[in-house]
């Protein structure tokens, strides 16, 4: 195994990741649209949470019909966002805050309209026309094989310009980079380089399996197990194993080109993987030492929210890889918002912010580094954005059954009064819910029970305490409305945790709280007496053993 020197001080594996959606964090301009100022403006409240890292998602020059996640420019802030001046600034303050700043590397595909794609479209010999995929259709006219779109329809689009179908994994607007050509894989990392030596500490890696493809284009065969935690049930992409079309043995190689880079200004990588079995492509892109330091998956990111499936999930991990590490993420500006999806139809805004508290408490505790999505911490419900005011297009494709990701992307609440919650003095890009306005930072941040004051505490806490930063992890057999573990740690005391799931008191008879001590401090309701464990609705205890 080779390990990296940065690997000698893996700060990262105690850090706590905090994801700002620069587009509804706050609006400085007055444009309905959140910028680089509005984020740097935030930068004192991030950091009084207690986190380490603030993941930026993408601010590049783009034409937005994906957000960000089309990008015309690598190396430019897009004007709707501020400017590379604004982006300096930004980081210059989060330094001086301890704060380190990780920024969204979408490198699978560009905008239709970059530079790189507007050469290469031109002809079928110009020097950059192998850098995106191509392929002539099937004698009947047909696109060469079966491989689909995540965002619905085929995964060819026919150009008539070079009279040949291009792949786009996403939008049609967002063709599908060639990683098997040396120049592109060097673009990228130049690319990469121009923000590292702008002071950026880390790089999310968005869709990071989707680099390579099967050269020799074969379809993809139905899937054995439908997937439904990367796609809803009503995507038939989920109906094919993605063998061909991403996740190819190739990507290692880049990978580790990547990590040589980031390992010579210190920074770090987290990886998203979207993969039919996503946990052992976590466990081969950050095992060894010299690829990803960490990478997530949507295995948490499901409806499903029982003590067997995280369980389940962060066991599996463990098992299938032994150095690599896992970061668990519960909410992104992908995801219904968590409060909504684990809390049920009948939740009320106390039953949210209970669970809310609970969720992070145990996210906190699992073994991994922690990934938090901006306005969670808020307890903030999904939001009902009617047709009318969509704007993501994959939602618009599949409405009414699935109705997108603008749900949880809406604008954080700042104030509990003023127009929009304080976001912006203009129109929002997306409309500010009434129950938003009513969760906003200011008031929370008056409320000493607040879920917002709850997550200062428990991060804070977390600190404190090294098994749970640090240790490994074991889970225990206990009624399945819990969720009980131990984190251990060489010469230092074992933490004991035990989480009611449920919006009901539950006790039960626990023998691992044997002689434990209980532990303060953390701010969730829950007691051991001897054995016995009582836990009021979504509460927690925690005990320590020497």
């Amino acid at each position: 195994m080779t390990t990296s020197s940065h690997d000698k001080n893996p700060w990262w594996r105690e850090a706590i990741i905090y994801q700002v959606y620069p587009r509804s964090y706050l609006d400085t301009n007055g444009d309905g649209v959140g910028d680089l100022p509005g984020i740097t403006a935030k930068l004192d409240y991030i950091a009084s949470l207690g986190v380490d890292i603030v993941w930026l998602s993408p601010f590049f020059k783009s034409p937005m019909k994906d957000f960000g996640y089309d990008i015309a420019d690598y190396c430019d802030v897009d004007p709707l966002f501020g400017t590379l001046a604004d982006f300096d600034a930004l980081v210059a303050r989060a330094h001086s805050l301890g704060l380190k700043i990780m920024i969204d590397q979408v490198m699978a595909h560009t905008a239709e309209n970059h530079p790189w794609f507007v050469e290469s479209r031109s002809s079928r010999d110009n020097p950059k026309a192998d850098w995106y995929v191509w392929s002539d259709p099937l004698a009947d006219g047909n696109p060469p094989n079966n491989w689909l779109s995540v965002f619905g329809g085929s995964a060819w689009q026919w150009d008539s310009r070079r009279k040949q179908y291009y792949m786009h994994n996403f939008l049609v607007s967002q063709p599908q980079l060639n990683f098997h050509n040396p120049q592109v894989q060097q673009a990228h990392l130049d690319a990469l380089r121009f923000w590292l030596e702008r002071g950026v500490d880390g790089v999310r890696m968005d869709a990071c399996n989707f680099h390579f493809h099967d050269l020799t284009l074969k379809s993809n065969p139905p899937a054995l197990v439908r997937d439904t935690s990367t796609v809803t049930d009503v995507n038939p992409y989920g109906m094919q194993a993605h063998i061909h079309d991403k996740t190819q043995p190739e990507n290692i190689a880049f990978l580790q080109k990547l990590r040589k880079l980031l390992d010579e200004f210190g920074a770090v990588a987290i990886g998203e993987v979207g993969a039919d079995d996503s946990l052992a492509v976590m466990a081969d892109y950050t095992s060894g030492g010299d690829k990803l330091h960490m990478a997530y998956s949507f295995n948490l990111l499901t409806p499903q929210f029982s003590s067997r499936h995280i369980r389940r999930q962060v066991e599996e991990f463990n098992a299938r890889v032994k150095d690599g590490w896992a970061s668990w993420s519960v909410g992104n500006h992908d995801s219904i918002r968590v409060a909504t999806r684990w809390s049920g139809a009948e939740a009320t805004p106390a039953s949210r912010s209970s669970l809310s508290k609970l969720v992070l408490a145990l996210q906190l505790s699992l073994k991994g580094t922690p990934c938090l999505y901006q306005g969670d911490e808020l307890a903030l419900p999904e939001a009902d954005v009617p047709y009318e005011l969509l704007q993501d297009p994959y939602g618009i494709t599949f409405w009414p059954e699935f109705k997108g990701r603008d749900g949880c992307r809406t604008p954080m609440p700042w104030t509990n009064d003023g127009a929009h919650a304080g976001f912006t003095t203009g129109t929002p890009w997306l409309p500010v819910p009434p129950e938003h306005a009513a969760l906003a930072e200011a008031g929370q941040d008056r409320d000493p029970q607040s879920t917002l004051n709850f997550a200062r505490k428990v991060i804070h806490w977390r600190r404190t305490q090294p098994a749970l930063t640090r240790g490994d992890i074991v889970f225990f057999d206990v009624p399945e409305q819990a969720l009980a573990l131990r984190r251990d740690l060489d010469g230092h005391p074992s933490v004991l945790a035990v989480f009611n799931v449920t919006n009901a008191p539950l006790t039960f008879d626990w023998p691992q709280a044997a002689g434990a001590h209980t532990l303060e401090g953390h701010g969730l309701p829950g007691d051991v007496n001897g054995t016995t464990v009582t836990l009021p609705p979504y509460g927690a205890w925690f005990g320590t053993i020497a």
